[in-house]
């Protein structure tokens, strides 16, 4: 279970590396007030490590709560 866990992360991060390097064009991005341009490949990537940051979050919330839960 362990090397499959393994492949499908190696797999997916090719993917990713795949779409940036097909995605060059720069994209402008507006938030509020202010505007940025960059290119894409960028983007993804800062949306996928912040998809990462947020799901490792709530991985470990969850797991806290189920814990706290289970002592009770």
């Amino acid at each position: 279970m362990r090397y499959l866990y393994i492949l499908l992360v190696g797999l997916f991060t090719v993917a990713v590396v795949a779409l940036m390097a097909l995605n060059l064009q720069t994209v402008s991005l507006s938030l509020f007030f202010a505007t940025v341009t960059t290119p894409l490949s960028f983007l993804v990537l800062a949306v996928y490590v912040l998809g990462m940051l947020t799901g490792g979050f709530v991985v470990s919330l969850v797991s806290t709560w189920v814990r706290r839960a289970s002592r009770h």
